[in-house]
Order: structure tokens, then sequence, then C-alpha cells
């Protein structure tokens, strides 16, 4: 830009361009981006699992999983066909028994579609207070029509 007198005598207009407000866009954007960037990465990376019709053979296992299952009102039953309904502490006392015999036991949980998250938490942190960390959850699957 250009500054001096305005009597020039020069009457032809200024061709000079004011890239003050460009700058003033650029280091906006620039800070939005920066604010922005760590939240759009910051995310957890899972690898969830899916389920459908031709995944039905289980695999191999060398030890029998223990099955805990939990109904509809939250009541606890232990083992494959045990339809006797036993509170949380009696399913304490069934891992911890289960864990000193064998660590590497597999913990199935069965649990209603409809129980509340909670009655599946404290079967989990049962099973992790007794020592077993294999731990995994039955579905019911669904034909891929």
């Amino acid at each position: 830009m250009a500054f001096g007198s305005m009597n020039d005598g020069d009457d032809a207009p200024m061709s000079d361009i004011n890239v003050t407000p460009l700058v003033d866009v650029m280091l906006v954007l620039l800070i939005v981006f920066m604010i922005t960037m760590p939240v759009l990465t910051h995310s957890i990376p899972l690898n969830l699992p899916t389920a459908n019709s031709q995944s039905q053979t289980p695999p191999k296992m060398d030890v029998k999983p223990i099955e805990v299952a939990i109904d509809a009102a939250g009541a606890y039953a232990v083992g494959a066909d045990s339809e006797v309904k036993v509170d949380l502490e009696t399913v304490r006392q069934q891992f911890t028994k289960i864990a000193q015999e064998n660590p590497d036991t597999v913990v199935a949980i069965d649990a209603d579609e409809t129980v509340a998250y909670e009655h599946v938490v404290k079967v989990l942190e049962a099973a992790r207070e007794a020592g077993l960390s294999k731990v995994g959850f039955r579905m019911k699957t669904e034909a891929v029509k």
C-alpha cells in the first residue's frame, strides 16, 4: 500500500490488494482447526465381534465353561442345567472354588435381554475377584436372510 500525499495529481484508482482481512480469517481458521483436531482424533479403537448364523460352531475348549444364567428379575443360576436360583454371595463362593481348582476356567454369562446391566456387572466383578479372567457372553444368533 502506498502512502503519500493525496494531491499527486494522479487520479488512477488504487490497485493494491488489502490482505489484512484474509490474514485475519486464516488465523481464525487455524485456531479453530487446532482446537478441534485433538477432539476428532481421541477415540477408543475397538474391534467389536460380530455374530451371524455362519459362526455357530464354537471353538474347541479344553476346559468346560461354568455357565451363569441371569433371568429378567435378576436372579442367578450357576450351572448348565441348574434351575436353582442362588444369591450373589453363592455365585462368589462358587467362583472362588472353581478358580482354586482351575484359574483358566471360562465363565459363560447367559443374561436375559431385559435384565438390568447392574446384575451382569456384579457377576463380572465376582469373577474378577475370584481370579477368573476369561469371561464370555452367550447370545442368540439369528439366521441371516
